[in-house]
Protein backbone atom coordinates (compact mmCIF):
# COMPACT_ATOMS: atom_id res chain seq x y z
CA UNK A 1 0.00 0.00 0.00
CA UNK A 2 1.52 3.33 -1.01
CA UNK A 3 1.54 6.56 0.95
CA UNK A 4 -1.36 8.09 -1.01
CA UNK A 5 -3.57 5.18 0.04
CA UNK A 6 -2.32 5.18 3.63
CA UNK A 7 -2.98 8.85 4.47
CA UNK A 8 -6.81 8.70 4.15
CA UNK A 9 -6.80 5.52 6.26
CA UNK A 10 -4.74 7.30 8.89
CA UNK A 11 -7.06 10.33 8.92
CA UNK A 12 -10.22 8.19 9.11
CA UNK A 13 -8.72 6.08 11.91
CA UNK A 14 -7.73 9.16 13.94
CA UNK A 15 -11.18 10.73 13.58
CA UNK A 16 -12.87 7.46 14.59
CA UNK A 17 -10.48 7.07 17.54
CA UNK A 18 -11.20 10.61 18.77
CA UNK A 19 -14.95 10.04 18.41
CA UNK A 20 -14.84 6.82 20.46
CA UNK A 21 -12.67 8.51 23.08
CA UNK A 22 -15.16 11.39 23.35
CA UNK A 23 -18.01 8.87 23.63
CA UNK A 24 -16.17 7.14 26.50
CA UNK A 25 -15.48 10.34 28.41
CA UNK A 26 -19.00 11.70 28.01
CA UNK A 27 -20.67 8.38 28.89
CA UNK A 28 -18.49 7.73 31.94
CA UNK A 29 -19.21 11.21 33.30
CA UNK A 30 -22.97 10.79 32.87
CA UNK A 31 -24.74 10.75 36.21
CA UNK A 32 -27.72 12.46 37.73
CA UNK A 33 -30.08 11.91 40.63
CA UNK A 34 -33.77 12.45 41.21
CA UNK A 35 -35.91 12.52 44.32
CA UNK A 36 -39.17 10.60 44.00
CA UNK A 37 -41.51 10.13 46.98
CA UNK A 38 -38.75 11.08 49.39
CA UNK A 39 -36.30 8.53 47.94
CA UNK A 40 -33.25 9.53 45.90
CA UNK A 41 -32.52 7.58 42.74
CA UNK A 42 -29.23 7.83 40.89
CA UNK A 43 -28.87 7.37 37.15
CA UNK A 44 -25.40 6.27 36.01
CA UNK A 45 -24.18 4.60 32.86
CA UNK A 46 -23.00 1.57 34.85
CA UNK A 47 -26.57 0.87 35.99
CA UNK A 48 -27.26 -0.47 32.49
CA UNK A 49 -25.38 -3.49 31.09
CA UNK A 50 -26.03 -2.15 27.58
CA UNK A 51 -24.36 1.18 28.31
CA UNK A 52 -21.47 -0.67 29.97
CA UNK A 53 -21.14 -2.76 26.79
CA UNK A 54 -21.05 0.45 24.75
CA UNK A 55 -18.27 1.87 26.93
CA UNK A 56 -16.24 -1.36 26.89
CA UNK A 57 -16.45 -1.68 23.09
CA UNK A 58 -15.55 2.00 22.74
CA UNK A 59 -12.49 1.48 24.96
CA UNK A 60 -11.42 -1.55 22.92
CA UNK A 61 -11.95 0.39 19.69
CA UNK A 62 -9.94 3.37 20.94
CA UNK A 63 -7.03 1.20 22.07
CA UNK A 64 -7.10 -0.83 18.85
CA UNK A 65 -7.15 2.36 16.76
CA UNK A 66 -4.20 3.74 18.67
CA UNK A 67 -2.22 0.52 18.18
CA UNK A 68 -3.21 0.29 14.50
CA UNK A 69 -1.79 3.77 13.90
CA UNK A 70 1.68 2.40 14.56
CA UNK A 71 1.38 -0.77 12.47
CA UNK A 72 3.44 -0.54 9.28
CA UNK A 73 1.12 -0.74 6.25
CA UNK A 74 3.47 -2.73 4.03
CA UNK A 75 2.88 -6.36 5.02
CA UNK A 76 0.23 -6.31 7.73
CA UNK A 77 -2.78 -4.99 5.81
CA UNK A 78 -4.69 -8.30 5.87
CA UNK A 79 -4.79 -8.81 9.67
CA UNK A 80 -5.56 -5.11 10.15
CA UNK A 81 -8.40 -5.35 7.65
CA UNK A 82 -9.86 -8.38 9.44
CA UNK A 83 -9.52 -6.64 12.82
CA UNK A 84 -11.12 -3.49 11.36
CA UNK A 85 -14.08 -5.60 10.27
CA UNK A 86 -14.40 -7.16 13.74
CA UNK A 87 -14.08 -3.82 15.54
CA UNK A 88 -16.60 -2.19 13.21
CA UNK A 89 -19.06 -5.02 13.83
CA UNK A 90 -18.72 -4.71 17.60
CA UNK A 91 -18.98 -0.93 17.40
CA UNK A 92 -22.20 -1.14 15.37
CA UNK A 93 -23.56 -3.76 17.77
CA UNK A 94 -22.86 -1.73 20.91
CA UNK A 95 -24.12 1.49 19.34
CA UNK A 96 -27.37 -0.16 18.24
CA UNK A 97 -27.97 -1.63 21.68
CA UNK A 98 -27.21 1.68 23.41
CA UNK A 99 -29.56 3.54 21.05
CA UNK A 100 -32.33 1.12 22.03
CA UNK A 101 -31.77 1.75 25.72
CA UNK A 102 -31.54 5.49 25.13
CA UNK A 103 -34.83 5.51 23.26
CA UNK A 104 -36.44 3.49 26.03
CA UNK A 105 -35.16 5.97 28.62
CA UNK A 106 -36.40 8.91 26.61
CA UNK A 107 -39.80 7.62 25.50
CA UNK A 108 -40.53 4.74 27.87
CA UNK A 109 -42.70 1.80 26.79
CA UNK A 110 -46.40 2.20 27.41
CA UNK A 111 -47.11 -1.45 26.55
CA UNK A 112 -44.77 -2.70 29.26
CA UNK A 113 -45.66 0.09 31.70
CA UNK A 114 -42.15 1.58 31.66
CA UNK A 115 -42.12 5.31 32.18
CA UNK A 116 -39.58 7.62 30.55
CA UNK A 117 -36.82 8.77 32.89
CA UNK A 118 -35.42 11.76 31.01
CA UNK A 119 -37.89 14.12 32.67
CA UNK A 120 -36.47 13.23 36.09
CA UNK A 121 -32.76 13.01 35.17
CA UNK A 122 -32.21 15.37 32.21
CA UNK A 123 -28.46 15.83 32.80
CA UNK A 124 -27.93 12.08 32.52
CA UNK A 125 -30.03 11.88 29.34
CA UNK A 126 -28.15 14.77 27.72
CA UNK A 127 -24.81 13.09 28.47
CA UNK A 128 -26.00 9.76 27.07
CA UNK A 129 -27.33 11.50 23.96
CA UNK A 130 -24.01 13.28 23.41
CA UNK A 131 -22.09 10.01 23.89
CA UNK A 132 -24.37 8.28 21.38
CA UNK A 133 -23.83 11.07 18.85
CA UNK A 134 -20.06 10.63 19.23
CA UNK A 135 -20.56 6.87 18.93
CA UNK A 136 -22.52 7.38 15.71
CA UNK A 137 -19.71 9.50 14.29
CA UNK A 138 -17.28 6.70 15.16
CA UNK A 139 -19.49 4.09 13.49
CA UNK A 140 -19.75 6.17 10.31
CA UNK A 141 -16.01 6.82 10.11
CA UNK A 142 -15.12 3.21 10.87
CA UNK A 143 -17.53 2.03 8.19
CA UNK A 144 -15.98 4.45 5.66
CA UNK A 145 -12.53 3.26 6.76
CA UNK A 146 -13.57 -0.34 6.22
CA UNK A 147 -14.99 0.38 2.75
CA UNK A 148 -11.89 2.34 1.75
CA UNK A 149 -9.59 -0.43 2.98
CA UNK A 150 -11.60 -3.08 1.15
CA UNK A 151 -11.44 -0.99 -2.02
CA UNK A 152 -7.65 -0.77 -1.69
CA UNK A 153 -7.34 -4.51 -1.10
CA UNK A 154 -9.53 -5.35 -4.09
CA UNK A 155 -7.49 -2.99 -6.27
CA UNK A 156 -4.27 -4.63 -5.06
CA UNK A 157 -5.63 -8.07 -5.90
CA UNK A 158 -6.78 -6.88 -9.34
CA UNK A 159 -3.33 -5.46 -10.12
CA UNK A 160 -1.57 -8.67 -9.07
CA UNK A 161 -3.76 -10.86 -11.29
Amino acid sequence: MNKAQWIPILVLRVIAMVATFVAIVVMVTSHDSAKVLGMTFQAKYNNSPTLKYFVIVSIITTVYSLVALFVPPKKTWRPVLVLDLIVTSFLISSFSAAIGVGQLGKEGNSHAGWLPICGQVPKFCHHVTAALIAGFVAVVFYFILLLYSLNNVLNLVAFKA
